[in-house]
């Protein structure tokens, strides 16, 4: 640093060296506050809540428990001065056993029941049935491991010595011990339970079990293979779609060679379109790449046409060329960057565009599950004149903020991407976010903290065709174990030509569960 004596004497010198200096300072300031923000969403993200819509659910909740617990003290009171302490207490017991929930009618019930002595304890006659008390608890009993054993019996003619016997079954893996519905646990547990093999062994062992966890790797490799036509038959079925939601997310791959891991990616298409009124199926489609260059969504999405729902990622831009695909914007990315800046350094406009976007969820939230038509009228009678007034406040505001600053660069990224942002209120079939794929991402989030890393490039693409089948489950709330153990065991009997008959929502009412029928006694 210059001391005094290396300062000229010219008055205009020293000034142009002042305002030199001010500016270093200030592009320093602005320099400094980049990089708290940055290590202060690192650090929210690492040790933080990762979803401020969970603080606000925690709040809803802890002042609705508030007012009951309010609302319980008053009328407790209002009970004892009544009706005395002996009827506030009955009251009380009468709350509680209204407020249990109701167990599930179609799980099977198991009786012990408790017998008294035939005859009276005090003169010995013999007891008559008066009733009975029935009280019910929810158990569960563990997995269990069990032998399954096809037994094909032979008959033969005594005239003339024919022999028949039934074919043996198709299996999914020829000349395996695994029967369909191990398979389709270990599936299940690895991708929707995310417990790796090694888990998996562990818990078998203490059932006595060994699992060897290469070949139950082989075996997770070879159902991969038995589902490809209906893994390809599920793309086709997204593709189809006029509306479709799409993100990505970073997956490690171990390297070859040198234990080191690199990033691979995959990508997530959702078709579903419930909460505009369809009765079409939902479905999500995942696809494995081992880098994210935009070739990799172009190719997914070459036989798509309609409008792509998704961030502002500049790959899919070489899509939005010829007008074949539209794109729509996401307006929670765009609120995260002012909660981002808002949560560091509070400020009045940060707040004022939380509360713009809060205003346009809100008319949202009224119209969840109407038909495509009555939203987009709603959503021009409302949102369309909310965004105008939105707009011209970005822009104006913008006017007033050095181009260098956070809050402006959150400004730019809502104002780049204005036409898509606002696509939603000219097609009821389109959403105000892209949280529905981000939804169906949440799987290889918690995937990807206990497996740590696919151990390959094929073992991405195993994880995207079982996340494809499980995910698609979950849209269609099927159960997903039931469902593999159904396509595992006909799978390798069935028509190739005739694969579509076995997607989820297919063979949903072949799934389900009699229920239980009454019992005599109750």
């Amino acid at each position: 640093m210059s001391n005094g004596a290396d300062l000229p004497d010219d008055v205009e010198l020293l000034k142009a060296l002042l305002v030199e200096a001010r500016s270093m300072l200030a592009e320093r300031d602005v320099e400094i506050e980049q990089l708290k923000a940055q290590i202060d969403k690192l650090r929210r993200m690492q040790f933080g809540r990762k979803s401020e819509q969970l603080q606000r659910q925690i709040e809803t909740l802890e002042t609705q428990l508030e007012d009951l617990a309010a609302g319980r003290g008053v009328a407790d009171v209002q009970r004892a001065q009544a009706h005395g302490a002996n009827a506030s207490a009955s009251s009380a017991a009468t709350s509680i056993a209204a407020s249990r929930q109701a167990l599930p009618a179609h799980l099977p019930r198991e009786d012990h029941v408790l017998e008294c002595e035939s005859s009276c304890p005090d003169c010995g006659q013999p007891m008559q049935t008066l009733g009975e008390d029935v009280s019910e608890q929810l158990g569960r009993v563990a997995a269990a491991f069990r032998i399954i054993r096809t037994i094909r019996r032979k008959l033969v003619c005594p005239c003339c010595s024919t022999i028949t016997q039934p074919p043996m079954p198709g299996l999914p893996i020829e000349r395996s011990i695994a029967h369909p519905s191990l398979l389709a646990d270990i599936l299940v547990s690895k991708y929707a339970d995310h417990q790796p093999l090694y888990r998996q062994s562990a818990i078998a062992a203490r059932d006595g079990v060994t699992l060897d966890r290469a070949s139950t790797g082989r075996w997770v490799g070879q159902c991969e293979a038995l589902f490809e036509p209906l893994i390809e038959a599920l793309c086709r079925y997204t593709m189809a779609a006029t509306k479709l939601h799409a993100d990505d997310t970073p997956i490690p791959v171990l390297a070859p060679g040198n234990r080191k891991t690199r990033t691979g990616r995959l990508w997530v298409y959702v078709r579903d379109d419930h909460r505009s009124g369809s009765t079409q199926p939902a479905s999500v489609w995942f696809a494995y790449s081992p880098n994210r260059q935009g070739i990799h969504p172009q190719t997914h999405l070459a036989s798509f046409k309609g409008i792509l729902q998704a961030d502002a990622y500049a790959g899919f831009d070489e899509l939005f060329r010829d007008s074949s695909i539209r794109e729509a914007a996401c307006h929670a990315h765009a609120r995260r960057k002012f909660y981002d800046i808002h949560v560091r350094t509070p400020s009045d406009t940060t707040q004022k565009a939380l509360n713009y976007i809060g205003e346009l969820y809100s008319i949202e939230a009224t119209i969840r599950g109407k038909p495509a038509a009555e939203r987009r009228r709603i959503r021009q009678e409302k949102a369309r004149p909310l965004l105008q007034t939105y707009e011209a406040w970005l822009r104006a505001k913008l006017d007033t903020l050095s181009s260098k600053s956070d809050t402006a660069k959150a400004i730019n990224y809502s104002l780049n991407q204005w036409a898509a942002l606002t696509l939603y209120c000219e097609d009821g079939t389109l959403e105000i976010d892209n949280n529905i794929a981000e939804n169906a991402l949440r799987c290889v989030s918690l995937g990807r903290k206990n497996f740590l890393f696919a151990g390959s490039d094929s073992g991405g693409e195993r994880a995207a065709a079982m996340y494809s089948l499980i995910g698609t489950c979950t849209l269609n709330d099927i159960d997903p174990r039931a469902y593999l153990d159904y396509v595992l065991t006909h799978i390798a009997d069935h028509k190739i030509n005739r694969i579509d008959e076995l997607l989820p929502w297919r063979v949903a009412d072949k799934l389900r569960k009699p229920a239980s029928p009454p019992d005599p006694a109750t």
